[in-house]
C-alpha cells in the first residue's frame, strides 16, 4: 500500500453547494424493483435543475442510482442503474445536463454491504460472524462485505473509476464509519490516482473525523456534530452548545473541511426539527457562513416537512417524491426558497467562506455573534432567537437578514438574524 497522506481536495470543491437528492423518492419510484419494467424517470431529476442553479447550487449530489432491491442501498448491480430510474442513456442525459448547467456530479457508493440479490464471484467476499453473513446494523437484506478481501477492493476502485470516467464528478461513501480506514487507504490513491479531480466525502456520523481522514485519505466526512448542534441549540435556547461545537468545527479545519448541512435523507426535516418558525432562517444562516461544503436536501429549501421514525418504513416521511413542476408547490414554501437563495448568492460571493475560522463576539443563551475571518477577509453573523433586540457595536453594513443600523453598530429585532459587513 502507498503511504498515506491526508488528501487535497480538488480547487472547485471551494464554491461547491451541493443540492441533494434521494433519485428513488425524487420520482416516486416503486417501493421495491421486483422486476418492473425500465422507467424512464431520470428525466424529472432533469426537468428541475433550473430550479437548482436558480437556488445557487453549484453541484447535484444524488443517493443512490444503481441496481437495488428496495430503497437503493441495497445495491445488487453496481454497473446498472435502478430501472426504475432508467437506463444508461437516461443516467448519461442526466449528467450532459446538470454539466450543461456547470453543475457537478456527485455519486453515492453504498460499499460497505449488498443486498442479498448481489452475486459475488465468490463466497470470500463475504463477511461471516458464527458461520452465517454479517449484515449492517442488524438489516436482514443488508449483507456485509469483507473488506480484508483484496477481490472486494479491487471491485470497488474499478465501480468508482468506472463512473467517473462517465462523467461524475466524485463520490458520497456510504456508512463509511462502518469501513475500516484501511480499506479506503487502499482504494482511494488507486481511485484518485486516476481521477485526481475527483472529490470523496464519507459518510461518518460519529467519532474522530480527522483521523478518519487522516487514516482513510478522503477528502472530508459529514459533519453530524454541528448538525445536531445547530438545531438543538436552536431549540433549547442555549447558544453555548453551538459556540462549542464551532470551536470543534473550526479544530477539524487543521485537517479537513467538512461536508456541512441541516437536511439530508436520514435525518427529521429541519422544518420539523426546529420547533419555532420564526427560527428556520437562524439555521440556515449558520449553515451558509461557517466553514464546510454545504448540501441542501431537496424539499429543505422549501420547507418541508417530515420526521424520521425508526421502523420499517420510517424513512418514507423524509424521501417524498417531488411535484412535477413549480405550480404544485405550496405558497408557504417560497419564502424560505428566497432566505436559501439570500445566503447561497452571499456565500458565492464570498468563496472564502469555505475555509473561514469563527470567534465569539457576543453569547448568551439566546444571542449569538460570530466573526467568520480567513485572511483579510471578514463578516459577522447575529443570531437572536430571544424576545429581546440585541444591540451589537461593529460593522454596521447588513449583507443579509435583518437589522437596524445605528450610530456605531446594528440593532438585530428579537427572532431576527443578520450578516453584517
Amino acid at each position: 500500500m502507498p503511504e498515506l497522506t491526508t488528501a487535497t481536495e480538488p480547487d472547485w470543491v471551494e464554491h461547491a453547494i451541493w443540492w441533494h437528492v434521494y433519485p428513488l423518492g425524487f420520482v416516486g419510484a416503486e417501493p421495491a424493483a421486483d422486476g418492473h419494467p425500465t422507467a424512464h424517470r431520470l428525466q424529472r431529476i432533469v426537468d428541475w435543475l433550473d430550479y437548482a442553479v436558480e437556488l445557487g447550487a453549484s453541484g447535484l449530489a444524488l443517493g443512490p442510482v444503481f441496481a437495488s432491491e428496495t430503497h437503493g442501498y441495497d445495491t445488487v448491480d453496481h454497473y446498472r442503474i435502478d430501472p426504475r430510474l432508467g437506463d444508461a442513456d437516461d443516467f448519461a442525459a442526466l449528467l450532459d445536463a446538470a454539466h450543461a448547467r456547470g453543475l457537478r456530479v456527485l455519486l453515492d457508493g453504498v460499499f460497505n454491504h449488498v443486498g442479498r440479490g448481489f452475486r459475488a464471484p465468490d463466497e470470500s467476499w463475504y463477511r461471516r460472524v458464527d458461520g452465517d453473513y454479517a449484515t449492517f446494523e442488524g438489516h436482514g437484506g443488508l449483507v456485509a462485505l469483507d473488506h480484508d478481501e483484496p477481490a472486494v477492493a479491487d471491485h470497488v476502485v474499478d465501480v468508482m473509476c468506472h463512473w467517473l470516467a462517465a462523467g461524475a464528478d466524485g463520490w458520497r461513501l456510504d456508512a463509511a464509519y462502518a469501513v475500516p480506514p484501511e480499506f479506503w487507504a487502499r482504494v482511494l490513491p488507486r481511485v484518485l490516482a486516476a481521477h485526481p479531480d475527483a472529490y470523496v466525502v464519507g459518510e461518518v456520523i460519529h467519532g474522530d473525523y480527522a483521523a478518519t481522514v487522516r487514516d482513510s485519505g478522503m477528502h472530508a466526512v459529514t459533519q453530524y456534530e454541528l448538525w445536531k448542534a445547530i438545531w438543538s441549540s436552536i431549540n433549547d435556547g442555549n447558544f453555548y452548545e453551538l459556540a462549542w461545537a464551532l470551536e470543534r468545527h473550526d479544530e477539524l479545519l487543521d485537517t479537513f473541511v467538512p461536508l456541512t448541512f441541516v437536511g439530508n435523507h436520514d435525518v427529521t426535516r429541519i422544518a420539523s426539527a426546529i420547533t419555532d418558525d420564526r427560527h428556520l432562517p437562524h439555521a440556515l444562516a449558520v449553515l451558509f457562513t461557517v466553514a464546510g461544503t454545504p448540501s441542501v436536501y431537496y424539499g429543505d429549501e422549501q420547507a418541508f416537512r417530515g420526521v424520521k421514525e425508526h421502523r420499517a418504513g420510517g424513512d418514507d416521511a423524509v424521501r417524498p417524491a417531488f411535484p412535477a413542476d413549480r405550480a404544485e408547490l405550496a405558497p408557504f414554501g417560497w419564502p424560505t426558497y428566497h432566505v436559501h437563495q439570500e445566503l447561497i448568492g452571499l456565500r458565492r460571493r464570498h468563496p472564502w467562506l469555505h475555509r473561514a475560522r469563527t470567534r465569539q463576539l457576543q453569547l448568551t443563551n439566546t444571542a449569538l455573534v460570530l466573526e467568520a475571518s480567513e485572511g483579510e477577509h471578514r463578516l459577522v453573523v447575529a443570531l437572536n432567537i430571544g424576545d429581546d433586540p440585541l444591540d451589537h457595536d461593529g460593522p454596521g453594513e447588513v449583507l443579509a437578514g435583518h437589522a437596524d443600523v445605528r450610530d456605531g453598530g446594528v440593532t438585530v429585532p428579537p427572532h431576527e438574524w443578520a450578516v453584517l459587513g
